[in-house]
């Protein structure tokens, strides 16, 4: 079965190099205007994994552009093709990431504990037999054989229930065909039946900030904005470490892969579902709650709760992940993952290098003139002062906690404190003073290292940018010409 199936790879990678220097394939040739969304199992751990077709169904009409059948970027951990059964042409591909993606990097998966997870992807509704593949990038983002199948759109197999009755649907904004637009759809997770104005309202409030943001701010016209509402029996979502179990409409909770803000939905199949009652590009789920997190799976979607001060920002941040696929420039956070960006090997993301190459860097059309490459801003001299902040206030616990159990008297113990703060207060104007000596460098753009989760091997191309954290509340450059993108993708 292996070997019939890196055969059949083997002829999809010969035909997919051929199809590249080819004009992309006419949409009405191969297919019609209505989707095929495929829910997919995958299992495994670290070594291992399998995809399973769960089931197919036919949904409405295909919601993106007919021209972009084949994307003209290399975004997604996996990547699907569809082949004309006929002609042997490749005729729609897509990149996507699943939560299995994820998963495989964390320690439970290196230790061989296998878990299963959902994923569902659509794909134009071809007129005749079509090949389906999936692959997988390897380490070195070299795309390997992971599943294939015939889909035959006429098979009885496939489900043509009309979609859920008593669902609320509501359009926020509708500016035009969603052929030509971008269609983003806001799912409700969380929010009780006698909370639908509410989430109404949620749902105007997040769509108002985003186009507060650049790329999204220019290009308000080019989206349609719309909104499901099905009703949970309970508010909120699951909280695990806190002992917090919630009846909801897709499951949601927070501890994803043992990280206390990180939120996912591992009904993956179920939200694909709700959202497909709508033409939509890219789904957002809105959580009914006043605790701060969100989280994301690229090219799929992106969670956030609606009701903590900051939960604006964290759609903002985690939409950049899920619509527009780039990464995390953080690098000082506690995170599951393990080799989760491969040293020695370039990221997919379009807002991280490793600077394989400092000559030609990914964002050099965007570099400041004469700017350093790499781009020194104080980073080790900061660590360094907030290494010894932080072992300044263990020692101060440490003290304070020794002095009361010796029963020290009151005065004695805020002498200590007192100590420790002024020591404190002290290294913090070291730290200011770092950063203003390289504050001329806050809005350019250069080769900043530290990002995707590693202080060293990484970096990013601005200071500050909503993917790292940005008091502005914008994108930096790169990241802004990446939405851009994305958007133009979508809304030819």
């Amino acid at each position: 079965m292996k070997k019939a199936l890196f055969a059949l790879f083997l002829i999809a990678l010969a035909l997919s190099t051929l199809a590249a220097a080819q004009v992309q394939p006419l949409f009405d040739e191969y297919f019609l205007d209505k989707a095929l969304r495929i829910d997919l199992y995958q299992a495994g751990d670290a070594k291992d994994e399998s995809v399973t077709v769960h089931q197919v169904t036919e949904e409405g009409l295909w919601p993106e552009s007919k021209s972009g059948l084949l994307p003209p970027f290399e975004y997604g951990r996996y990547v699907l093709k569809l082949y004309d059964v006929v002609s042997n042409r490749l005729i729609f591909a897509r990149g996507f990431d699943t939560m299995f993606a994820e998963y495989k990097t964390t320690s439970p998966a290196l230790l061989g504990t296998a878990r299963v997870f959902q994923r569902s992807v659509r794909v134009p509704l071809p007129k005749r037999p079509v090949f389906f593949f999936v692959e997988k990038r390897d380490k070195r983002h070299l795309l390997q054989p992971l599943f294939s199948q015939v889909l035959d759109p006429a098979d009885y197999h496939i489900g043509r229930e009309k979609p859920a009755l008593g669902d609320w649907i509501y359009e926020a904004q509708v500016t035009g065909d969603p052929h030509d637009k971008v269609d983003f759809v806001f799912v409700a997770e969380g929010y009780t039946a006698e909370d639908k104005d509410k989430f109404k309202a949620d749902v105007d409030r997040m769509a108002a900030y985003l186009f507060t943001v650049e790329s999204y701010k220019g290009k308000k016209d080019r989206f349609n904005i719309r909104a499901v509402f099905r009703a949970s029996a309970e508010r909120g979502m699951d909280e695990p470490r806190q002992r917090i179990y919630k009846k909801t409409v897709l499951n949601a909770s927070f501890n994803a892969f043992d990280l206390d803000r990180y939120m996912l939905i591992e009904d993956d199949h179920r939200m694909h579902e709700i959202a497909g009652q709508v033409p939509y590009d890219a789904i957002i789920v809105l959580v009914n709650s006043r605790r701060y997190g969100g989280g994301s799976i690229g090219l799929d979607y992106c969670v956030t709760t609606v009701d903590h001060p900051s939960s604006p920002q964290v759609f903002v941040h985690e939409l950049g992940h899920s619509f527009a696929y780039l990464a995390d420039e953080y690098y000082q956070s506690e995170v599951s993952y393990n080799d989760f960006y491969p040293a020695g090997v370039e990221p997919l993301e379009a807002n991280i290098t490793a600077l394989l190459d400092p000559a030609n860097v990914k964002w050099k059309d965007l570099l400041s003139p004469g700017i350093g490459i790499p781009t020194e801003y104080g980073k080790d001299r900061t660590e360094a002062l907030q290494a010894e902040r932080r072992a300044g206030r263990e020692a101060r616990a440490k003290d304070v906690e020794a002095a009361k159990k010796k029963g020290a008297l009151e005065k004695e113990i805020e002498r200590i404190e007192d100590k420790y703060k002024a020591a404190d207060a002290a290294l913090a104007v070291r730290a200011e003073a770092v950063r203003k000596e390289f504050a001329a460098l806050d809005d350019k753009v250069g080769v900043f290292e530290g990002a995707g989760y590693a202080s060293k091997g990484l970096y990013r191309p601005m200071v500050y940018c909503i993917m790292i954290g940005n008091p502005k509340n914008e994108f930096c450059r790169v990241c802004q010409k990446a939405i851009g993108r994305m958007i133009d993708f979508y809304s030819r």
